[in-house]
Protein backbone atom coordinates (compact mmCIF):
# COMPACT_ATOMS: atom_id res chain seq x y z
CA UNK A 1 0.00 0.00 0.00
CA UNK A 2 2.64 2.45 0.94
CA UNK A 3 4.41 1.92 -2.34
CA UNK A 4 1.18 1.97 -4.46
CA UNK A 5 0.87 5.57 -2.58
CA UNK A 6 4.61 6.53 -3.16
CA UNK A 7 3.88 5.81 -6.79
CA UNK A 8 0.97 7.92 -6.79
CA UNK A 9 2.55 10.69 -5.57
CA UNK A 10 5.30 10.32 -7.63
CA UNK A 11 3.14 10.13 -10.70
CA UNK A 12 1.45 13.75 -9.33
CA UNK A 13 4.76 15.54 -8.46
CA UNK A 14 6.08 14.82 -11.84
CA UNK A 15 2.77 15.60 -14.12
CA UNK A 16 2.66 18.60 -12.19
CA UNK A 17 6.12 19.74 -13.03
CA UNK A 18 5.83 19.40 -16.38
CA UNK A 19 2.09 20.28 -16.48
CA UNK A 20 2.87 23.37 -18.09
CA UNK A 21 3.89 21.29 -21.31
CA UNK A 22 0.36 19.10 -21.47
CA UNK A 23 -2.14 20.67 -23.35
CA UNK A 24 -5.83 19.87 -23.86
CA UNK A 25 -6.62 18.04 -27.11
CA UNK A 26 -9.77 19.38 -27.25
CA UNK A 27 -8.46 23.13 -26.84
CA UNK A 28 -6.02 25.47 -29.12
CA UNK A 29 -2.99 26.80 -27.00
CA UNK A 30 -3.05 30.32 -27.92
CA UNK A 31 0.36 31.94 -28.55
CA UNK A 32 0.27 34.72 -25.18
CA UNK A 33 4.62 34.43 -24.16
CA UNK A 34 7.79 35.56 -25.80
CA UNK A 35 9.39 33.46 -28.63
CA UNK A 36 5.33 32.18 -29.38
CA UNK A 37 4.74 31.93 -33.11
CA UNK A 38 1.81 33.97 -34.75
CA UNK A 39 1.23 33.29 -38.42
CA UNK A 40 0.22 37.11 -39.86
CA UNK A 41 -2.28 36.67 -42.84
CA UNK A 42 -1.82 40.25 -44.99
CA UNK A 43 -4.23 41.15 -46.43
CA UNK A 44 -3.70 44.74 -47.65
CA UNK A 45 -5.98 46.54 -50.27
CA UNK A 46 -5.02 50.62 -50.68
CA UNK A 47 -6.46 52.92 -52.71
CA UNK A 48 -6.26 56.82 -52.92
CA UNK A 49 -7.45 59.47 -54.99
CA UNK A 50 -6.46 63.29 -55.33
CA UNK A 51 -7.59 65.67 -57.56
CA UNK A 52 -7.07 69.24 -57.75
CA UNK A 53 -8.23 72.39 -59.82
CA UNK A 54 -7.58 76.13 -59.87
CA UNK A 55 -8.90 78.14 -63.02
CA UNK A 56 -8.15 82.38 -62.15
CA UNK A 57 -8.64 85.18 -65.11
CA UNK A 58 -7.86 88.91 -64.16
CA UNK A 59 -8.62 92.51 -66.42
CA UNK A 60 -7.15 95.26 -66.02
CA UNK A 61 -8.18 98.23 -68.46
CA UNK A 62 -6.19 101.46 -68.41
CA UNK A 63 -7.51 104.67 -70.38
CA UNK A 64 -6.62 108.14 -70.79
CA UNK A 65 -7.73 111.25 -73.07
CA UNK A 66 -7.40 114.99 -73.42
CA UNK A 67 -8.98 117.61 -75.35
CA UNK A 68 -7.10 119.77 -77.96
CA UNK A 69 -4.15 122.40 -76.71
CA UNK A 70 -3.39 125.10 -78.93
CA UNK A 71 -4.30 128.55 -79.17
CA UNK A 72 -7.28 130.01 -82.01
CA UNK A 73 -6.12 128.67 -85.59
CA UNK A 74 -3.01 126.77 -84.04
CA UNK A 75 -3.80 123.57 -82.42
CA UNK A 76 -1.12 121.13 -81.36
CA UNK A 77 -3.20 118.19 -80.76
CA UNK A 78 -6.31 119.22 -83.15
CA UNK A 79 -8.27 115.84 -82.62
CA UNK A 80 -7.27 115.33 -78.59
CA UNK A 81 -5.51 112.66 -77.73
CA UNK A 82 -6.85 109.75 -76.56
CA UNK A 83 -4.89 106.12 -75.49
CA UNK A 84 -6.52 102.91 -74.19
CA UNK A 85 -5.31 99.55 -73.48
CA UNK A 86 -6.21 96.75 -71.13
CA UNK A 87 -3.98 93.23 -70.11
CA UNK A 88 -5.39 90.38 -68.98
CA UNK A 89 -4.13 87.06 -67.37
CA UNK A 90 -5.89 83.69 -67.56
CA UNK A 91 -4.71 80.46 -65.35
CA UNK A 92 -6.45 77.68 -65.96
CA UNK A 93 -4.91 74.29 -64.29
CA UNK A 94 -5.50 70.66 -62.96
CA UNK A 95 -3.86 67.62 -61.71
CA UNK A 96 -4.75 64.38 -60.42
CA UNK A 97 -3.51 61.28 -58.99
CA UNK A 98 -4.34 57.62 -58.48
CA UNK A 99 -2.52 55.01 -56.64
CA UNK A 100 -3.25 51.67 -55.82
CA UNK A 101 -1.60 49.00 -54.20
CA UNK A 102 -2.30 44.99 -52.48
CA UNK A 103 -0.50 42.83 -50.76
CA UNK A 104 -1.70 38.96 -50.00
CA UNK A 105 0.96 37.03 -48.08
CA UNK A 106 1.41 34.70 -45.20
CA UNK A 107 4.19 35.38 -42.68
CA UNK A 108 5.29 33.63 -39.47
CA UNK A 109 5.91 36.25 -36.29
CA UNK A 110 7.49 36.04 -33.16
CA UNK A 111 6.31 37.35 -30.07
CA UNK A 112 9.25 39.73 -29.27
CA UNK A 113 7.48 41.47 -26.00
CA UNK A 114 4.50 41.11 -24.14
CA UNK A 115 3.39 44.63 -22.49
CA UNK A 116 1.81 45.57 -19.27
CA UNK A 117 -1.55 45.73 -20.48
CA UNK A 118 -1.12 42.10 -22.31
CA UNK A 119 -0.73 42.65 -25.87
CA UNK A 120 1.89 41.62 -27.68
CA UNK A 121 5.23 43.21 -29.76
CA UNK A 122 5.99 41.06 -32.75
CA UNK A 123 8.15 41.05 -35.35
CA UNK A 124 8.50 39.00 -38.69
CA UNK A 125 10.43 38.58 -42.02
CA UNK A 126 10.54 36.24 -44.66
CA UNK A 127 12.62 35.71 -47.54
CA UNK A 128 12.02 33.78 -50.85
CA UNK A 129 15.17 33.52 -53.43
CA UNK A 130 14.07 31.98 -56.63
CA UNK A 131 16.42 32.62 -59.42
CA UNK A 132 18.19 34.98 -57.94
CA UNK A 133 15.44 37.07 -57.15
CA UNK A 134 14.81 37.92 -53.34
CA UNK A 135 11.44 38.71 -51.92
CA UNK A 136 11.68 39.86 -48.80
CA UNK A 137 8.46 40.79 -46.64
CA UNK A 138 9.37 42.04 -43.24
CA UNK A 139 6.43 43.04 -40.29
CA UNK A 140 5.89 44.06 -36.84
CA UNK A 141 3.34 45.76 -34.67
CA UNK A 142 1.18 45.01 -31.73
CA UNK A 143 -1.61 42.66 -31.15
CA UNK A 144 -4.22 42.31 -28.68
CA UNK A 145 -4.44 38.34 -27.47
CA UNK A 146 -8.49 38.54 -28.48
CA UNK A 147 -7.29 39.39 -32.07
CA UNK A 148 -5.22 35.92 -32.57
CA UNK A 149 -7.72 32.83 -33.93
CA UNK A 150 -7.63 29.76 -33.97
CA UNK A 151 -4.20 27.74 -35.27
CA UNK A 152 -2.72 31.15 -33.89
CA UNK A 153 -3.36 32.81 -37.27
CA UNK A 154 -3.94 37.05 -36.63
CA UNK A 155 -5.01 39.22 -39.77
CA UNK A 156 -2.51 42.55 -40.39
CA UNK A 157 -5.48 45.08 -40.16
CA UNK A 158 -5.90 43.68 -36.61
CA UNK A 159 -2.22 44.31 -35.68
CA UNK A 160 -1.52 48.35 -33.94
CA UNK A 161 0.87 50.20 -35.59
CA UNK A 162 1.95 47.57 -38.21
CA UNK A 163 4.56 47.73 -40.13
CA UNK A 164 4.91 46.11 -43.36
CA UNK A 165 7.31 46.14 -46.10
CA UNK A 166 7.61 44.14 -49.34
CA UNK A 167 10.74 44.59 -51.47
CA UNK A 168 12.41 42.84 -53.75
CA UNK A 169 16.31 42.18 -55.23
CA UNK A 170 17.54 40.65 -58.39
CA UNK A 171 18.17 41.14 -61.95
CA UNK A 172 14.30 41.87 -62.51
CA UNK A 173 13.85 45.00 -59.97
CA UNK A 174 16.93 46.57 -61.21
CA UNK A 175 15.71 46.36 -64.59
CA UNK A 176 13.01 48.52 -63.37
CA UNK A 177 15.16 51.33 -62.23
CA UNK A 178 16.45 53.75 -64.26
CA UNK A 179 19.46 54.45 -65.42
CA UNK A 180 21.84 57.13 -64.26
CA UNK A 181 21.40 59.23 -66.67
CA UNK A 182 17.56 59.47 -66.84
CA UNK A 183 17.76 59.67 -62.74
CA UNK A 184 19.80 62.97 -63.15
CA UNK A 185 17.51 64.16 -65.79
CA UNK A 186 14.84 63.63 -63.53
CA UNK A 187 15.94 65.27 -60.79
CA UNK A 188 17.27 68.52 -63.08
CA UNK A 189 13.81 68.85 -64.26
Amino acid sequence: MKKLLVFLALAVLANGAGAAKIHSIYSDRKAMREGDILTVLIVENAEANAKSSTNTKKQNKLGASAQPIGIKGFDIFPNGISEGGSLSADYDGSGATARAGKLVAKISARIDQVLDNGNLMISGNKVVEINDEKEIINISGIVRPEDIEGGNNIYSYNIANAQITYSGKGSASSAQRPGPIARFLNWLF
